[in-house]
């Protein structure tokens, strides 16, 4: 039996791994605890923090509401994965990327992460006949791209963007 040409084992191994990484990442934290000064998220709403609402205004409560006492953007009623990791490595959570605007406000790193976002462009969805619902959410090129933006700022000289 196959998914799109791979094996259901292969497909269910790396889901496997998929699932397994946060534990193993969890568990060797104490061990990195201090080691990291940034954070760069990437992904959807398991970890966005807050672009999903600057691209489309105010958010319904509670976003957070219940952790943050007051709505974030999240899209939990307390914190998303991101908050975890941050939280146990030691690390400052980083802001929404499209709350900066200066190098000062991404001490700590960035969260790229936008809810909905999918990782595959828009135009391999229409070339499959799926309707994309909203092309504002974005997907990974375009997180990759404010990153890039993103170096502009904190690393102005380097060139190695």
């Amino acid at each position: 039996m196959s998914l799109n040409g791979t094996s259901t084992s292969h497909f269910h191994n790396f889901i496997s791994l998929l699932l397994l990484l946060p534990i193993l990442l969890l568990s060797t934290a104490n061990l990195c605890h201090g080691c990291y000064t940034h954070t760069f998220i990437f992904g959807d709403s398991l970890t966005d923090t807050g672009n999903y609402l600057s691209i489309f205004g105010k958010p319904q409560l509670p976003y957070g509401k219940t952790y943050f006492l007051k709505a974030t953007g999240r899209w939990s009623d307390g914190r998303v994965f991101a908050d975890f990791v941050a939280d146990e490595l030691g690390m400052h959570l980083p802001i929404a990327y499209l709350h900066g605007k200066t190098a000062e406000d991404f001490l700590y790193g960035a969260n790229f992460a936008v809810g909905g976002a999918t990782a595959m462009n828009h135009s391999f969805f229409l070339e499959k006949g799926i309707t994309v619902a909203d092309t504002r959410v974005g997907f990974l090129a375009l997180q990759i791209q404010w990153f890039k933006q993103l170096l502009t700022v904190l690393c102005p000289h380097s060139g190695a963007y």
